[in-house]
């Protein structure tokens, strides 16, 4: 059986007047510095020495100096000293949300940049931990306690666990290939794409925004026929490229950049898709309300819908 390490019991003040007194080697002006009397500075060493089980200090008429023991043992108490001072400094900034790990999941379609740099500036030694994913995985990731943040589309009903705030909406574009017919013109009807084939997100990881574009193309008098889906935006744009199809997306898709991709403002323009924040409700981390408190500074930007007050997490 393994014996169990032992560790010293060192009260703190034992050490740093150690530390003092090694540098002085003079009795009254280490407590000077300390801001005790001789006598009690006295008794915290004699206490360590006795712990230790040597003397620490020569003591001699007008003159002190370390032992071989105390020569020893000086520079490992600064280390831990130093240590216990970052450590605290660390423990400070992690309770107030100044430093620590964000792991936020992201949707790629979303130009929340100015979001994320506005956060980085204010709190630089957080550091965000992105992770690409759509709303459904990052709702259960949320759930799950693998991510803390959720930057998304469309956020679902029903979800008491977690909170919701729409920070922003976007129009919606047609996804064309180049050579499509309709790229030469500026805007596009939405009854225009019923006899082309769609390329879409699978419902099962956006839900909410598939039952957006499919609903939109029902209001315009057709059912889209989906001839691929794709998981990513970025697939969805290079299967248009091929010419397998056309799509509805958010207008930040534009920022997706392909030659043989065209993307087209629709009619009517009054369709909106919503991007949303979402966080645990119960969740106590202090990362998290700063990062809410951010969103409130951040948002909305022009063509925002107006934002409620973040519920701090917890509440």
């Amino acid at each position: 059986m393994t014996r169990p390490e032992l560790r010293p019991e060192l009260p703190l003040p034992q050490l740093h007047a150690f530390v003092v007194l090694a540098e002085e080697l003079h009795f009254g002006r280490a407590a000077t510095r300390l801001g005790i009397a001789q006598p009690p500075l006295s008794q915290q060493i004699r206490r360590l020495e006795e712990k230790v089980g040597h003397p620490l200090f020569h003591r001699e008429p007008g003159r002190v100096t370390l032992t071989p023991a105390g020569r020893e043992l000086l520079p490992a108490v600064r280390r831990a000293l130093a240590d216990l001072t970052d450590g605290l400094s660390a423990a400070r900034a992690a309770g107030s949300g100044r430093a620590g790990r964000l792991r936020i999941g992201f949707a790629a379609s979303l130009a929340l940049t100015g979001l994320l740099r506005t956060f980085r500036q204010r709190f630089p030694d957080v550091h965000l931990d992105i992770h690409e994913m759509t709303t459904a995985p990052q709702t259960a990731a949320l759930r799950e306690g693998t991510i803390d943040i959720g930057l998304l589309r469309e956020p679902p009903d029903g979800e008491t666990e977690i909170g919701f705030r729409t920070i922003l909406t976007e129009p919606f574009v047609a996804v064309l290939p180049a050579a499509h017919p309709l790229a030469a013109r500026r805007t596009v009807r939405l009854d225009q794409l019923a006899d082309s084939p769609f390329v879409l997100l699978p419902r099962d990881v956006g839900p909410r925004l598939h039952d957006r574009i499919t609903g939109l193309c029902a209001e315009a008098g057709f059912t889209p026929r989906i001839a691929q889906h794709a998981v990513e935006w970025q697939t969805v744009c290079a299967l248009v490229e091929t010419g397998l199809g056309v799509s509805l997306a958010p207008a930040s898709i534009r920022r997706i950049r392909l030659k043989g991709v065209a993307f087209r403002a629709v009619s009517p323009g009054t369709a909106r898709t919503h991007v949303a924040v979402a966080w645990r409700r119960n969740d106590p981390n202090p990362l998290v309300a700063n990062l809410l408190a951010t969103v409130g500074r951040e948002m909305p930007r022009p063509g925002a819908v107006p934002a409620e007050r973040p519920v701090p997490p917890g509440r």
